[in-house]
């Protein structure tokens, strides 16, 4: 076995983060980003700079520095009893869309769903009218292992509608269900995910719980290692300090748990969903994460893991990234409506954006001060960004999934530099064609199968 490695019984992908180093991690960010905050400071009062441009960076960085300090807090392990637990009886049932998936990454997916350690109630699965094959032999040995597991299973095809169609339509099948599980078909879920995620909701106002979504084909290339540190950075500071407040804005699709009141009493919403009159097929999982929030606290659990494959090819990454931001795009004008103006989301909501907006009028405000590119500025401005996201991202190093090695650890972290300079260039422009294009409500990725297991 790799040095670093975790293996659970049956040599599954399994991940585990050290809750006592990824406080520590996050505790010596958070004591970082003071002093860089500290730095700005000294900047406006003694060297009297620009206050504004200063000023943008201080409350940027206090920002984070919440978030850390608050992230730290929320790596603490829940444990749930199996007698005389409150959620020890509550019947969890996964929905699990597929369309034009990869055979092999589907059985995957299925296979860990059945072998949770807490056992599922039922696992149901709506082919939404693939094109790409039938999954004949995919489906007999579903249906066949369900029956040795003693797990309901369900098989459905329909005419192609969506993932939100496809969801309800395997919720019609468990409507005594307790939880949804929500995972994506080409997800594999570690096998002690529902055992971890069930604690969270002995409290009743937790209506959903975020599991932490891991690169499964990391290693492929140089975009899949800045997607597994981008995103396991993200999962760990940012949401892990949102989590903390009860007030997660997105959920993953990939391994995502809610109160099945928040799919069966929003469904009509969720299923007529539309933009200047056309259906929205996009941004699923954080419209089911508002109506998670309208409803009450919408949690991370630190020890709930899945593994998911992301593309490879600038394409598809292209035609994700932008799916998503539009999503992002609709969904905080929804938000801005829909979530109530007494909680903790609202006001935490409009904080993100004013940063957004914030930051982004230092920056037009820097290039037209200076009439143009300053390369010394630029390249500074650069290397301070590389500096932070790598600083920003130490947590990871605290993880350890049984497919990575220490040094395949050090390797992906090494790359955290670059997603400052990805995210600057790459994402900025998308993000920008996104804010123009964000009518376009489709879909708009897998016309056929385009990363296999």
């Amino acid at each position: 076995m790799n040095d670093g490695a975790v293996r659970n019984r049956d040599d599954e992908l399994s991940a585990r983060v050290s809750s006592g180093a990824a406080t520590w991690l996050l505790t010596g960010t958070a004591v970082a980003m003071a002093l860089y905050a500290a730095f700005h400071l000294w900047a406006i009062v003694v060297v009297d700079r620009n206050p504004w441009v200063d000023g943008v960076y201080l409350v940027a960085v206090l920002c984070v520095l919440v978030q850390l300090v608050l992230a730290a807090r929320d790596q603490q392990p829940r444990h749930d009893r199996a007698d005389g637990s409150p959620t020890a009886d509550l019947k969890v049932a996964a929905l699990v869309p597929a369309y034009n998936e990869d055979p092999d990454a589907l059985r995957r997916c299925l296979d860990s769903l059945l072998g949770q350690t807490r056992p599922l109630y039922a696992v149901c699965v709506v082919d939404d009218g693939s094109t790409s094959g039938d999954y004949a032999d995919v489906k007999a040995w579903f249906l066949a292992r369900c029956e040795e597991v003693g797990v309901a299973g369900y098989w459905t095809r329909q005419v192609n509608g969506g993932k939100r169609r496809a969801q309800m339509t395997g919720a019609d099948h468990v409507l005594d269900a307790d939880v949804y599980l929500t995972v994506d078909s080409d997800t594999i879920v570690d096998a002690r995910a529902t055992e971890e995620a069930m604690p969270r909701f002995a409290d009743p106002t937790v209506q959903s719980v975020a599991g932490h979504i891991l690169v499964l084909n990391y290693r492929t290339n140089l975009l899949t290692r800045l997607q597994e540190i981008w995103f396991g950075a993200w999962q760990m500071v940012d949401r892990g300090g949102l989590s903390a407040m009860g007030c997660v804005l997105v959920n993953s699709g990939g391994c995502a748990y809610y109160r099945a009141a928040v799919l069966l009493d929003n469904a009509e919403q969720y299923l007529g969903e539309t933009l200047l009159g056309r259906p929205v097929h996009q941004s699923d999982d954080s419209l089911l994460t508002m109506f998670a929030l309208q409803r009450g606290r919408a949690v991370q659990q630190a020890s709930v893991f899945a593994f998911t494959l992301m593309p490879e090819r600038l394409s598809h990454h292209a035609r994700q990234q932008l799916r998503w931001m539009r999503g992002s795009y609709l969904r905080a004008a929804c938000r801005f409506q829909e979530l109530p103006v007494r909680g903790l989301a609202y006001w935490v909501h409009l904080l993100k954006w004013a940063r957004t907006v914030a930051g982004l009028a230092v920056l037009v405000g820097i290039a037209i001060a200076s009439h143009g590119v300053n390369p010394a500025g630029l390249a500074w401005t650069g290397a301070v960004a590389g500096a932070l996201v790598l600083l920003f991202s130490t947590p990871y190093l605290s993880l350890r999934r049984s497919d990575q090695s220490a040094w395949q650890r050090a390797l992906t972290f090494a790359c955290a530099p670059l997603v400052g300079l990805w995210q600057a260039t790459v994402i900025g422009g998308l993000r920008l064609y996104a804010l123009v294009t964000v009518t376009k409500v489709g879909w708009g990725t897998r016309k056929s199968v385009e990363v296999t297991a």
